[in-house]
C-alpha cells in the first residue's frame, strides 16, 4: 500500500512541484488548500484535495478528524504554507508561526501524528552572516534573523524544537527557490531582457540558489532517508555574484547588451519604505519594504550544505545555467517572456 503525505501550500509556487514530485514516486498525495486556492497546476486526476482553515481552529479540528477517521492518518506532512509578504508584519507570525503550530498540535489532537513532520523554513532565520570573510553558514551557527519575516520562521523553528518529545520533525533552511511559475526571479530576468539589471549596493554579494525540481527532490529524500531533529540548509552548493547570474541569463535568452544599474542603499531604503506606505494605503502587500531592503543589503547568502549531502544523499542535479534554462523555456512557453 502507498504511504500518504499531505502538503499544506500546495497551490503555491513551490507546493506544485512538491506535489508532482510525490505523485512521482508514487505516494498517496493530499493537497491542502482553500476554497479559494488557483488549482491552475494541480490538475492531475491522482491529487488528493483536502480544504483546510488555519482562521478557525474548531473547523481544522473537525475536517483533520473527518479525515483520519475515513482515511487514516498521512505517514508524513510537509507544512509548506508560509507567508513571505504583508501588509501588516504580525500576520508573519500569526501563518509562519501560529498556523504551523496550530497544525501540529491538531494532528496530535486527532491522533493523526506523522512518521515525519517537516517545515519548510528559510536561510533568512541565519541573519547577515559574516560580510567581510563571507563564511558559508554552517551547521551549529546560531542564528540572528534581521528581518520579520526571518523572526516568525525562526519562532516556528524553535517551538519545533521544543516539541521533540512527541513530534518527529525536520526543517528545510531553503535559500533562494527559483523556476517555472515563480515570479519575483522571473522579474529579474524581465528586466535584464528589457536591458537592465538592477543590483543594490556597491559590495560584492553573494548568492545561492535552488532550482524548485531539486527542492522538491530533497524534500522526499529526508522524509524517506534522513535523520529527524535536525535543521539542514538546502542550496545548490556553489555560489554566484550577481554579474554572474546576469551572465547566465543573457545567455539563454540570447542578449547581448544589458546595462548594470548598482543602485545605492540608501535608494533602495527610501523606495522600500515608499512602496510599504503605499501598500498600507491600498491595503495590497507590496515585494519591496522594509523587510525586504534587508535581504536585498545581505551580502552574504553562502551556506554549507554537507550535511544534507551526508545524511540522506542530496546533491542539486541542476546548476544555475541548466535551472535558468529549464525556467526561461517554461515563461517563454506560458507566454511570459
Amino acid at each position: 500500500m502507498a504511504k500518504k503525505v499531505l502538503i499544506t501550500g500546495a497551490g503555491g509556487f513551490i507546493g506544485g512541484f512538491l506535489v508532482a514530485e510525490a505523485l512521482s514516486r508514487g505516494y498517496e498525495t493530499w493537497a491542502a488548500v482553500r476554497a479559494t486556492t488557483s488549482r491552475k497546476f494541480l490538475t492531475d486526476e491522482r491529487i488528493h484535495f483536502i480544504e483546510l482553515d488555519f482562521t478557525e481552529d474548531q473547523a481544522l479540528h473537525d475536517t483533520l478528524a473527518s479525515h483520519v477517521t475515513q482515511h487514516g492518518p498521512w505517514h508524513y506532512v510537509v507544512h509548506n504554507l508560509g507567508l513571505t509578504k504583508a501588509t501588516n508584519y504580525l500576520d508573519f507570525e500569526r501563518v509562519n508561526y501560529g498556523y504551523l503550530r496550530l497544525m501540529a498540535e491538531t494532528l496530535r489532537e486527532v491522533d493523526a501524528v506523522p512518521e515525519v513532520f517537516l517545515m519548510m523554513s528559510s536561510l533568512s532565520v541565519m541573519g547577515p552572516g559574516d560580510e567581510v570573510g563571507y563564511t558559508p553558514f554552517k551547521a551549529g551557527d546560531v542564528p540572528a534573523p534581521n528581518t520579520r519575516y526571518g523572526t516568525s520562521k525562526l519562532k516556528a523553528e524553535t517551538w519545533l524544537q521544543m516539541q521533540r518529545s512527541w513530534l518527529p520533525y525536520t526543517i528545510f533552511r531553503c535559500t533562494g527557490v527559483y523556476g517555472p511559475h515563480e515570479r519575483d526571479y522571473y522579474l529579474m530576468m524581465k528586466s535584464i531582457k528589457a536591458g537592465f539589471d538592477f543590483t543594490v549596493g556597491f559590495k560584492r554579494q553573494m548568492l545561492t540558489f535552488v532550482y524548485v525540481r531539486d527542492l522538491a527532490r530533497a524534500v522526499f529524500m529526508a522524509l524517506e532517508r534522513g535523520p529527524l531533529y535536525k535543521p539542514y540548509y538546502i542550496s545548490e552548493s556553489q555560489g554566484y555574484t550577481q554579474a554572474e547570474f546576469r551572465q547566465i541569463v543573457c545567455h539563454e535568452l540570447g542578449k547581448k547588451l544589458v546595462i548594470p544599474v548598482k543602485c545605492p542603499l540608501w535608494v533602495v531604503k527610501t523606495v522600500c519604505h515608499v512602496a510599504e506606505w503605499w501598500s498600507k494605503v491600498t491595503v495590497k502587500a507590496s515585494t519591496l519594504n522594509p523587510d525586504k531592503y534587508r535581504i536585498l543589503k545581505q551580502r552574504n547568502w553562502l551556506c554549507d550544505t554537507s550535511e544534507a549531502r551526508r545524511d540522506f544523499g542530496f546533491e542539486a542535479e541542476y546548476d544555475l545555467r541548466r535551472g535558468v534554462h529549464e525556467a526561461i523555456e517554461w515563461y517563454r512557453a506560458a507566454g511570459w517572456l
